[in-house]
């Protein structure tokens, strides 16, 4: 991670971490890296979720990137994997997205894109960074004669909409689904997405209002949809988004949380049957659960393991040409399609093979069984994350909890890269052995790094 990049853009408290000035800073910045010296002003495709500091931040950055002559065509409320989508439709030279994905509304972020709708690689967000903290007096203003623009989108929706259908192999007739929109980006575009290929959408955090964004609802709390879907037997699925849909989670018929492992593995399988499961593998990442490793063992299905973060795992597909990756928490990267994680087009998928199978999706998650897995989050300082790799007792702790599990499990402890946490997972067959192991653990990291 640099100074100012995570391992999904730029990301912090709104008026701590992420100011107005930071986010003019760098709308200038990339103006400059992006333009890379072309022989046109840069257009960047603008967008953001529904947090009440997007329209703020959005207009910040814009005004950075208009300052050093770049235009901006605003596509408003969306998802960040509509920016990733309509930055190459609309032929820009970039695409930023205002968003803190599954963190509370008081946080906010910058995730930008390239041309052809990646993520930026290291090196130009080190160059970026450098702009900004180091060589400001690098970040110069365009003479009045070529400043920038401002345009506002009146087509991004219905072309996000129509590109998402062209991606479904099938109809979704008939087809009663509890969708929750996590008060953010999907609840834009999912309802009349799921409505124009058929499907009956019945309708949870749906209603944003700039402070309730994945508040008690989307896939970091599924509790309301588990209960909800349990309860109605003519529901065949619950789908859940996070704040910018990026990512998604299932619950099954029964109420049951289907991850991003289980739709990795039926959608895997599907592909290998079909013949196009290139390379016969699979991107996960080191959080991936051991059942699906098992899973790809049986199916011989090669496993190609990452760091944690979607950006990881891209990387990885492009560089092997695999057409299938993606994380436990729901990013899923169909790489035919899209070049980032899409949840509302990961629902589409895993809906209409449902469909097409005839087979409730707590049949279809039969294809895989998951290993017991427990997390900790641990919240640290950032002089605390930085105490964290230099800790006698905390890595003892960690070779004792590895020594206890032997080969029958695993333990992973990690700096987020998103949050202000220390995350710590561990995996074995007995879910109170791992429990204790789990939160003895934590108790070590949090009383060491305490402040």
């Amino acid at each position: 991670m640099g100074r100012l990049f995570g391992t999904d853009g730029v990301r912090g408290v709104v008026g701590q971490e992420i100011t107005c000035e930071l986010a003019m800073q760098l709308g200038k910045a990339a103006a400059m890296v992006l333009a890379d010296g072309g022989s046109h002003p840069p257009v960047v495709v603008l967008g953001k979720d529904t947090r009440i500091s997007g329209e703020m931040l959005g207009a910040a950055f814009s005004a950075g990137l208009c300052a050093a002559g770049a235009n901006v065509l605003d596509v408003g409320v969306l998802s960040t994997p509509a920016v990733a989508y309509l930055t190459r439709k609309y032929k820009a030279d970039a695409g930023v997205m205002i968003s803190a994905s599954h963190n509370p509304w008081q946080f906010n972020g910058i995730k930008l894109f390239n041309k052809d709708g990646f993520k930026l690689p290291d090196e130009l967000e080190e160059h970026i960074e450098r702009l900004v903290l180091d060589q400001q007096s690098e970040l110069l203003a365009a003479s009045v004669e070529y400043i920038g623009t401002i345009e506002h989108s009146t087509t991004a929706l219905r072309d996000y909409i129509e590109y998402l259908k062209d991606t479904a192999p099938c109809m979704l007739r008939g087809m009663k689904i509890a969708v929750d929109c996590a008060n953010g980006s999907a609840a834009m575009s999912a309802k009349l997405l799921l409505e124009q290929l058929g499907a009956q959408p019945e309708l949870f955090g749906c209603e944003p209002d700039g402070l309730n964004i994945n508040r008690g609802c989307g896939s970091t709390h599924l509790e309301q949809l588990q209960e909800y879907v349990a309860s109605h037997p003519d529901i065949v699925a619950g789908v859940a988004f996070d704040g910018d849909a990026d990512r998604c989670l299932f619950v099954d018929e029964t109420g049951t949380e289907v991850d991003g492992d289980f739709i990795m593995a039926i959608c895997g399988l599907n592909l290998l049957e079909k013949g196009k499961l290139s390379r016969n593998a699979i991107v996960g990442t080191v959080l991936t659960n051991l059942g699906f490793q098992q899973f790809c063992r049986r199916n011989g299905i090669a496993f190609e393991a990452t760091k944690v973060g979607d950006r990881y795992v891209l990387e990885k597909m492009e560089q092997e040409g695999f057409a299938l990756g993606g994380e436990q928490s729901g990013h899923i990267i169909f790489r035919q399609f899209a070049t980032t994680g899409d949840g509302q087009l990961t629902a589409i998928q895993l809906l209409c093979l449902m469909q097409q199978k005839n087979m409730p999706l707590s049949e279809l998650t039969k294809v895989m069984k998951k290993v017991p897995q427990v997390m900790e989050n641990i919240k640290v300082s950032p002089t605390g994350k930085l105490r964290f790799y230099t800790n006698q007792p905390i890595e003892q702790a960690i070779e004792q909890a590895k020594k206890q599990l032997g080969e029958g499990g695993r333990v992973l402890v990690r700096l987020s890269g998103t949050e202000p946490l220390i995350r710590v997972m561990v995996e074995g067959e007995k879910k109170e052995e791992i429990q204790q192991i789990a939160t003895d653990l934590a108790r070590v990291i949090a009383t060491e790094l305490a402040d």
